[in-house]
This record gives C-alpha cells, structure tokens and sequence, in this order.
C-alpha cells in the first residue's frame, strides 16, 4: 500500500502534455488489442505490452473486481414548447421516482419551472431545481416505462472529446454490464472479452461484480487551484453480500484484490475507509476523493485508462503511486503514442 505525504499541490501539479491525435476517437475492432503499460508503484518502473497479457498480471487466487452498470441512452434532445429553443439533456442521477439530476445545455434556457418536449411530446419534462455548474434537477412526465421511452429518444453520451460517431453503441459497453444507470462507461473494462474472462476465471482468479453508476463527477473539471478545495459529487455504489464474502476470503487466503477501474476503487476504498478497512456488503452514495495522501485500505493492484490533464482521476493514481512516478509513465506513453481516454489504452499498476 502507497502513502503519499505530499502536501500543498495544486491542480497544476498534475499537467502533463497531451498532443490532441493521441486521444482516441474509435474503439479497437477487438477489444483485447489495446496497449497495456505496466507500473511498479513502488520502483517506478515501467513496460509496454497488450491488454490481452493482463492474465500474466494476475496470480490464482487474486480477486479481479469489475464494475457492471450499464450506460444509459443518457442524452436527449428536446424544445421549448413556448419558444422552440433547442436544449440537451444529459441524464445524471435518478434521485427518486421521476426526478432527475441533470446537465442542460444551454443552461440559461432552463429556468425554474421551464417545460421541456422530447419526441413530440412522448416524453416531458418540468425543471425543478438550478444546480451549479449548469445542472438542474428535472422531473419527467410520460405514459409507459421510463428506460423504454428513453430507449427509443435518448443517445449514447459520449465525453466531449470524442468527436466521431459511434458505429456500435455497445462499443461503449463493457461485456458484462448488466446494471443501467450510468452516465458515461468505466471504461477501464471495455478492453475485456468474454473469452478473456472465461480464461482469467480458468487460471484461478475470482471474478467479482459491483455497481457503481457514473454521474456528474466524471464530467465535471477541477476548477479549483488548491485540490483540497475541490468537492466530489456523489455517486451510487452497490457490493453485494457475495460479492463481500468472496473478497473477504481472498484476503484471508493472501490473494490481491484488483480492481478494474477508478470507479471499482472508489467503491471498494468507500466501503473500506466506512468500515475501518473491512469489506462489508454495503450500498449507497459516495463523494469520496481519493488524492495524494490518502492512506489505500482495500484495493491493491488495478487497471485502468489514462485520464485527462488535472483531473481527478489522475489524483487518485497517483495517490497509489506518487505523483512523478505516474506522471513519468504518462510522459512515455505520449512519447510511445499510446491512445489515450475512453477508447484508448489501458494500464496495470501494481
């Protein structure tokens, strides 16, 4: 486990240069072929391989800990009946029953009480609430269900940097999501196949499940100079009593709990910064901020992407492996042109 006593950093002391043709704005045809760049977090050393060798990265009896919701048809296009103005509604959380935490765009156009049309009218919507940084809380109206309605209106929300259109829309979903409500992919798990679990399952490896629904954190910027300053949204999360059992019994038999993703590891680092570092079933919201400093209690290897300059997604691996040590692993994968965000390329740290 890495404790980082850094103190006093800013956002801009996680920069680093990325050239704008190495963000990736196409999945690989096969899944398994990305790049994979391996991280001692203790040496600091690194090296190049495929995704498809991750299996050599994992021991029988490791747990490998992957996040199964599902992205949601989250964007919609809608009118302002009264005025014909075109806005865009990206679907973060549901908060209960028909209400809805929101981004608009234009924000400026969805005031308290505005009414919104999606599909000619098969879908309404009433703003309720002015959230900051262009959220609104909206509560829809329809007859029917409501994931069918959005079906057949919404689109796949996509993050702002990927300009092309996706052929397949399963492309941006991970082989075994199973439970909707998420805003944007883990994407660290789009790299798996089928075959490729089944084979890391054949070698002895346990293959975990949890939830977590992605929402307005991974949109939202480090605005703020100092990181301390910066608050998290809240997510939801879900580990059930299996899946608890079967990470609680790999600890004790000195397996590694690895998780997939930084929203695998903000699950499991809830429930053990929660529960004094033991994993327990648990459920509910999490606005964790794992950064420099942070003292890890479950999670001890991991996979991931590569994230954007000053976000924290970068804080937090580079709170498992200090700052220069992750920042000089990204410096080689420009220099190599690994593919970088969503579609990109991958990375085992341990």
């Amino acid at each position: 486990m890495t404790i980082l006593s850094e103190k006093h950093l800013t956002t801009e002391d996680f920069d680093y240069d990325l050239p704008q043709e190495l963000i990736a704005q196409t999945p690989l045809k096969e899944r398994d072929q990305s790049r994979l760049l391996v991280l001692d977090s203790k040496t600091g050393k690194y090296q190049d391989d495929y995704f498809y060798n991750v299996i050599d990265r994992l021991n029988p009896g490791d747990a490998l800990v992957m996040n199964d919701s599902r992205v949601m048809p989250a964007r919609l296009y809608g009118v302002k009946p009264e005025t014909g103005g075109h806005v865009e509604v990206l679907l973060l959380n549901n908060t209960d029953g028909d209400n809805w935490e929101t981004l608009v765009k234009p924000a400026k156009r969805a005031k308290v009480g505005t009414e919104i049309s999606f599909g000619d009218g098969k879908l309404t919507a009433t703003v309720t609430e002015e959230l900051e940084h262009g959220g609104r809380m909206i509560e829809f109206h329809y007859d029917g269900i409501f994931m069918e309605i959005l079906d057949q209106l919404g689109e796949m929300p996509l993050p702002p940097y990927i300009k092309e259109k996706l052929d397949d829309p399963e492309m941006y979903q991970t082989v075994y999501s199973r439970e909707i409500g998420s805003a944007a992919a883990p994407t660290a798990g789009l790299h798996f196949t089928k075959e490729l679990l089944k084979k890391i399952e054949d070698k002895g490896v346990k293959l975990v499940y949890l939830t977590l629904h992605v929402g307005l954190g991974t949109f939202r910027p480090v605005s703020e100079k100092n990181i301390e300053d910066h608050k998290m949204h809240s997510e939801f999360y879900r580990l059930t009593e299996d899946a608890a059992k079967t990470l609680n019994e790999v600890k004790a038999n000195g397996g590694r709990i690895v998780a997939t993703g930084t929203t695998s590891i903000r699950t499991l680092e809830t429930i053990g910064t929660k529960f004094n570092g033991e994993i327990r079933a648990d459920s509910g919201w999490t606005d964790i901020f794992i950064k420099p400093g942070y003292k890890w209690q479950v999670v001890d290897a991991f996979i991931t992407n590569f994230h954007l300059p000053k976000s924290t997604l970068v804080m937090l691996v580079a709170s498992f492996t200090g700052r220069e040590n992750i920042l000089n692993a990204y410096r080689h994968a420009v220099s190599e042109k690994y593919r970088f965000f969503s579609f990109g390329d991958a990375m085992f740290i341990y």
